[in-house]
């Protein structure tokens, strides 16, 4: 019998390795970089005024990744926003293996595309470290997602962690696994 693997995840098994060796001629195949997780994080920013903000954004967030939302807590209190430490303040979801792959695909095939005026990614969010993370603003491109149930519309932050030692190697990888990253050339 065999066993269900995501298509993302064969694609990079049987092509993108191949790419990679070839561009930046890697001696080994455990040398070529590859996706770690993928961190999915959202702040609610009215959570000290409503607790119901927080867990339609647990609920949303647990919709989206298919993996159950933790919520994040404030680690200080600040006392200009109402927060302590300890209150409820986001959701977080970290993917890995099979899931992270599925959630990708999902992401550029289906969420990205819905946005409005989409131009591609920015490719200058790495961190020098070869991890990116890029910036979704309203949380309703996804199709997990129904309009009319959402009170707030809400962005999330998703950080893609690669085991590429440089940016570059980095930004071969995601845009070979099919992030849609802006043309450099300008007219």
């Amino acid at each position: 019998m065999m066993s269900y693997q995501p298509r993302l995840k064969t694609y990079y098994k049987e092509t993108v390795v191949q790419e990679l060796m070839q561009q930046f001629q890697y001696k080994n195949i455990m040398q070529v970089p590859r996706l770690v997780k993928i961190a999915v994080n959202q702040g609610v920013g009215g959570a000290t005024q409503d607790k119901k903000l927080v867990e339609a954004a647990l609920k949303e967030m647990t919709m989206i990744t298919g993996q159950k939302a933790v919520p994040t807590k404030a680690r200080k209190s600040v006392s200009n926003f109402k927060l302590r430490e300890g209150m409820t303040i986001g959701a977080r979801v970290t993917l890995r293996h099979d899931q992270m792959f599925e959630f990708l695909d999902r992401l550029v095939s289906v969420a990205l595309p819905r946005v409005r005026d989409f131009r591609g990614i920015n490719d200058k969010s790495f961190d020098g470290r070869g991890n990116y993370t890029m910036g979704v603003t309203e949380q309703i491109i996804f199709p997990e997602i129904d309009i009319d149930k959402v009170d707030k519309i809400s962005g999330m932050d998703i950080t893609f962690v690669t085991t590429a030692k440089t940016d570059a190697e980095a930004l071969a990888l995601l845009k070979a696994l099919g992030l849609p990253f802006k043309n450099q050339q300008r007219n």
